[in-house]
């Protein structure tokens, strides 16, 4: 079994998923090579709340170019977690 804090990286903190915050779904930026069930028992894990729906994609990285040279910033897998309605929120979003 993997180690949830190794299938989490970081949260995703822009404005549209401060957005989301109201309908208790937060993103997530996670492991290239997790399914839906790790990233749910990492979250219920971590942070001791209730998971409903995990909806996962894949990010591909962006094109960028320094002088002559052109290479790409590494793909990513993003996950939006919804936690249930009597669950509690997690305290690491609720100071934005």
């Amino acid at each position: 079994m993997k180690d949830p804090r190794d299938v989490i990286k970081r949260p995703v903190i822009t404005e549209r998923t401060t957005d989301m915050l109201a309908d208790k779904k937060y993103v997530f930026e996670v492991d290239l090579r997790a399914n839906k069930t790790e990233i749910k028992d990492a979250v219920q894990t971590i942070f001791g709340v209730k998971v409903v729906n995990v909806n996962t994609m894949r990010v591909k990285g962006k094109p960028k170019r320094v002088g002559k040279y052109f290479g790409r910033r590494s793909d990513w897998k993003k996950a939006i977690v919804q936690l249930s309605e009597d669950s509690k929120t997690i305290e690491y979003f609720e100071n934005m």
